[in-house]
Order: C-alpha cells, then structure tokens, then sequence
C-alpha cells in the first residue's frame, strides 16, 4: 500500500488516500457492531470468538496481500473454527437485566470489587514499578496491563450497551447517574488498554502481541465475568468443560497460525515456507552460506 499510494508516514498524506478512509470506517463500524453484541450475548462468548477474527485476518490476507498460508497455518485456521462451533454452540446466556442499577448492583459486590482492586493495584505497580525498568524487554508486562485493563472494560461495555438497548426498547437509563459511572470508566480503561496495547506493538512484533493478547485478555474476560456474575450460569460440569476446551483449542488455533511467523528467522526474511522445521533448515543454510562468504574473503 506504501508503494502504491506513495505514503513513506510522513505528515498527514494519508488523509488524502481513500482506501485509508474505507479501511477506518469499517474498523468503526466493526467496533460498533462487537459493542453491540454484548448487548446481547454473554461475554464469554464475545471475547473468546475474536479468534474467528484471525482465522479471516489470515484468510483476507492471503487473497489481497499475497501473504503465504502453509499447512500449519491452514490447521490452525480449522482449529479455530472448531474452537468457535464449541463455544457457539455450549455459551449460556447472561442472567437477565432489566436496569442499570441491577448491573450496578452486581459491580458492587465484594467480590467484584475485590477484582477491580487487585486488577488496579497490578496494574499501577506494573506501570510505575515494572514497565520503566522490563517493559521493552518483557512482554507480558504490557500485556497484563492490557489483559486486566481489558476485562474491566469488557465489563463496562457491557452495562452501556444494555443501557442502551433498554433505553431504545423504552425504558431510559440516562436519567440514572450510574449509566454515566460506567461510561467513564469505559473511557478510562479502554484509554489505558490502548495506550500500553500500543506500546507493546511498537516493542515487540505484532504477531506475538496479538497472540498473547488474546490469550490473556481471554482469560480476563473469562475470570471478571464470572464473578461479575456470580458464576458462569452454565447448566452443569459438562457444559462448563466443553465451554472451556472451545476457548482452549482457539487458544491453540491462534498460537499455530503465529508460531511459524515467530519461528521464521531474520535470515531469509524472503522465505516462502510457512513451516518451522524448513524454517530452522533454512537458517542453518543461510548462516552457513554467511560463514563460507566471509570465509572466502580471507
């Protein structure tokens, strides 16, 4: 795109490319659409199918950027396609909410708010401690602050986007001070989740950010709503366990379509194997040719 468009990042020359401009809209549009679902699915459903968004980041990227799919990528799509058809299919739904203040009841239970301050506690030791002395060397500094940023604010999306389907189905939140409560604190955390996110992507490459992200930000989401609400709301152990082996095998499905672009070395960056065996093969070869150019130079 940086050829075709002729943008080398400088300035505000993007503003005046308008396949810029479609991309950001549907980056909104695609934002409005995930906050709107938790309006009305549960969030362990919600948070845990973001690998389908991967699975179609991997399959438009083939098509449009020409970028090589290997077969360890091709099981990992289908792996998270499975992982997605078990959570689909065993999710429960949330309890039913019919006000804000229930949702703020239930924010402010003990164990909730035991949470929110353990979330925030860590977080704050992490930034002000941590972060200025490992952040750019460990990323699972970052990303905790993500992770735990990230599920407090799932959270908060959820009560605005009820209140907001209350208020279209007649029944008007707005009056009630707590729906403002959880707006700012949706802007807080996200504004937080998004800075560190950033930070983590411009330390580290992007595929393993994604990668771990999403697994701890599962995890999270996962761990908030459950005491959020009291329990999972799941009919018995089994459904309790197929739920949790769907958000294992996306794990797994998301670890295998990055593995090989983490595995692949700086050596042959032109490589077209996608597998890490070649890949390790490959950058035998090349540092071995490397050694025996500098060796004829002698």
């Amino acid at each position: 795109a940086t050829d075709k468009h002729g943008y080398n990042g400088n300035g505000l020359q993007y503003t005046r490319v308008p396949l810029r401009w479609i991309g950001a809209t549907m980056l909104v549009v695609g934002e409005l659409l995930n906050t709107t679902a938790y309006a009305f699915a549960p969030a362990v459903l919600v948070t845990p199918l973001g690998a389908l968004s991967v699975f179609i980041s991997a399959l438009l990227g083939s098509y449009f950027l020409s970028e090589k799919v290997g077969l360890l990528g091709r099981l990992a799509c289908v792996t998270c396609l499975l992982g997605t058809v078990l959570l689909a299919l065993h999710a429960s739904a949330d309890k039913e909410l019919n006000t804000i203040e229930e949702i703020l009841h239930l924010a402010l239970r003990p164990s909730f708010l035991v949470y929110c301050t353990c979330i925030g506690a860590l977080s704050l030791y992490l930034i002000y401690r941590v972060a200025p002395l490992t952040g750019k060397t460990n990323p699972l500094i970052y990303i905790t602050i993500c992770s735990g940023m990230g599920s407090l604010s799932v959270m908060c999306v959820k009560a605005v986007s009820i209140s907001v389907r209350l208020t279209v189905a007649g029944h008007n939140q707005f009056t009630h001070a707590s729906t403002y409560l959880f707006t700012i604190a949706l802007v807080a955390t996200t504004l937080v989740q998004t800075n560190y996110l950033n930070k983590a992507m411009n330390s580290f490459g992007a595929s393993v950010v994604n990668a771990m992200f999403y697994v701890g930000f599962t995890i999270c989401t996962f761990a908030a709503s459950a005491i959020f609400y009291q329990g999972l709301n799941l009919s018995g152990a089994t459904e309790t366990g197929i739920l949790l082996c769907g958000i294992l095998v996306n794990i797994t499905g998301v670890g295998l379509l990055v593995y090989p672009k983490v595995a692949r070395p700086e050596y042959c960056p032109d490589s077209e194997y996608d597998d890490p065996g070649v890949s390790i093969e490959l950058e035998t070869i090349c540092r071995g040719q490397d050694i025996q150019g500098r060796t004829e130079d002698y």
